[in-house]
Formats: structure tokens, C-alpha cells, sequence
């Protein structure tokens, strides 16, 4: 047997014990557990030291086992057929007869859920009877997982097991659209909403940052390095790092750029890896020059605002 299989083997095996195990995606890494089990999502939360009032996204294989606990509807098929698998998460009604605990949405009759696109997640979801809740694996308001070495340290060994599918391809969380009413995105994520707006042939609201939290990610602290961080900065402070978006001639050694080119892709993929690098190279502070707000540009400008609220 392969070690691909031979772990996906050993990842159905703890979930299906209720355990909590790091997995892949292409967005980030998840800390994942039985979406119908209380018990493995309670540890999810308790892991996280998430607020039980901030709900889970829920990831599925595919439509049938989706169909068995929520309402679909046309902008969701218009979505879906376009963008999945992929980074698009989608709040959706709730059936009657759902499975899925509770927890997962602290008791209210919506739930958020995608279909991830990495493929070792894929074969996983494929082999287990249940979908799988799995927020981001770290602890909460600190930056997300790209790789398995941070979940280790992360977590350590409080989690038995991290399923290794490499570095995520994107870097950043699902875009969430609610499709309950009136299409509006919840959170800005590795899918341009430029994209969505097009496919649904309607204009779309943002609602980043509402009283009541609908979906992850809406907290005003969020995505922190655990260092001080500001935005739009001309240069670095005193025992600072600076971060800018193309790669310059600068030989400092506390320059730190996110792409070759000023490509917002590739800078979107690097962000958590080199904010996480920062703070590991013991800088006090993360100054970081403005960058453009198109594109995944959005999503950077996003998360580097809720990094800053340190």
C-alpha cells in the first residue's frame, strides 16, 4: 500500500474515533472532525479555543451527501458548477432531518459549506460516511496553516495525527457567499468576487464585519502573527521587518517581499508563510507597504487589517 493511501487510511481511522486530525486543502490547512459528531466537534472548538458562537464550515465530497442536510437553490448551482471543487464556501438552509450537530452552527438553521478541491482531501471525504467540520488549524485569531510543520507547531501533540498533502496552492480561506435571500459575501477569500458577480449576472453586498457572526473569519481581530502590524507603511520601524509585495534590489535583511513581480496570486500564497517567518525571525513589529485593492489584493487588504488590531 502506498503511504498516500496508508495515510488516508490512518486519517479515516481517527476521525471515525472522533478524533481531530490536521488535513489539506488548497486554501489552507483544517483542523477536521465527524461534522455529525458533538463530541469531535466540541474538540475542535475546545483545540482552537474558538468562541462557540463563531460556526464551522462543513466540507463534502459531493452534492449527494450535501443534499441529505441542506436546501440548494439556483444561485447555488450557478455557483457551483463553475467554481467546484474549489475556494467557495456557501451559507445555506439547513434540512429538518440534518445530521450535523449543532455545534457546528451554534444552533441556527444555516450552515456554511464547500467543496474542497486538494486532492488527498478528496480521497478522504470519499472513503468517510460524514462530512467533515475543519476551520482553519490554529489557534484562534492567530495566522492560518499553508503547511503541515505549522500545524505541528500549532498544536504539538494535541492532535494525533496531520494528514501531509504539501503547501496549499492558494494560501488563503474560501471567499463566503450567504445564498440564503439576497446573494452577500461574508468573508473575502481565494476566489475573486469579481468572478461571482459575473457568474450570478447580479450585483452582490459585502457584509465583512456584522454584529451577529454568520460565518468565520468576520471577527475584528483575526489572522494576527502575534506582532504588531501596520498597513500602508513608507519603511520599516526600529527592530522591524518590512513587507512589500514585489522583490526589490534591497539587500536588508529585514526586507521580506511576497512575489518576484508584484503578482497578487503569488503574494496571496506567500502572505501567512513569510508573516509567520517574520515572527519566527524575532522582529518586533511587521511594517508592510500599501498594496492594490483589486483582485486577491481584497482578500491581503482584508486579513491585513484584522492582523493589525494586535
Amino acid at each position: 500500500m502506498s503511504s498516500i493511501h496508508s495515510n488516508i487510511k490512518k486519517s479515516k481511522k481517527y476521525l471515525d474515533n472522533n478524533k481531530c486530525i490536521g488535513v489539506p486543502t488548497e486554501t489552507v490547512y483544517g483542523l477536521a472532525g465527524n461534522a455529525y459528531s458533538s463530541k469531535a466537534v466540541k474538540k475542535i472548538f475546545s483545540l482552537k479555543k474558538r468562541p462557540k458562537n463563531n460556526p464551522l464550515i462543513v466540507h463534502y465530497h459531493g452534492l449527494s451527501n450535501l443534499k441529505k442536510d441542506c436546501i440548494l437553490n439556483k444561485n447555488f448551482f450557478l455557483l457551483y458548477r463553475k467554481f467546484c471543487p474549489g475556494p467557495l464556501t456557501f451559507i445555506l438552509k439547513l434540512k429538518k432531518q440534518t445530521k450535523i450537530s449543532k455545534l457546528v452552527t451554534n444552533n441556527k438553521k444555516i450552515v456554511a459549506v464547500r467543496f474542497p478541491k486538494h486532492p488527498m482531501l478528496k480521497l478522504l471525504l470519499k472513503k468517510l460516511k460524514y462530512p467533515i467540520a475543519a476551520p482553519s488549524a490554529n489557534i484562534f485569531s492567530k495566522l492560518s496553516p499553508v503547511e503541515a510543520v505549522d500545524v505541528k507547531e500549532e498544536f504539538g501533540n494535541k492532535i494525533k495525527f496531520i494528514l501531509d498533502g504539501g503547501k496549499c496552492k492558494i494560501g488563503l480561506e474560501s471567499t463566503i457567499i450567504n445564498l440564503v435571500g439576497v446573494p452577500k459575501i461574508l468573508r473575502l477569500g481565494g476566489l475573486d468576487i469579481l468572478k461571482i458577480k459575473k457568474t450570478l449576472n447580479k450585483p452582490l453586498t459585502l457584509n465583512l464585519n456584522p454584529k451577529n457572526k454568520s460565518a468565520p473569519g468576520q471577527s475584528k481581530l483575526h489572522y494576527s502573527p502575534g506582532i504588531p502590524l501596520r498597513m500602508n507603511a513608507k519603511r520599516e520601524k526600529k527592530n522591524g521587518a518590512f513587507l512589500a509585495l514585489k522583490r526589490r534590489k534591497n539587500k536588508k535583511k529585514n526586507f521580506f517581499y511576497l512575489s518576484k513581480n508584484g503578482n497578487l496570486n503569488e503574494a496571496a500564497k506567500n502572505l501567512y508563510r513569510i508573516l509567520r517567518k517574520i515572527k519566527k525571525n524575532g522582529y518586533k513589529s511587521i511594517s508592510v507597504e500599501k498594496i492594490n485593492n483589486y483582485g486577491l489584493g481584497l482578500t491581503i487588504n482584508d486579513r491585513l487589517i484584522r492582523a493589525s488590531q494586535f
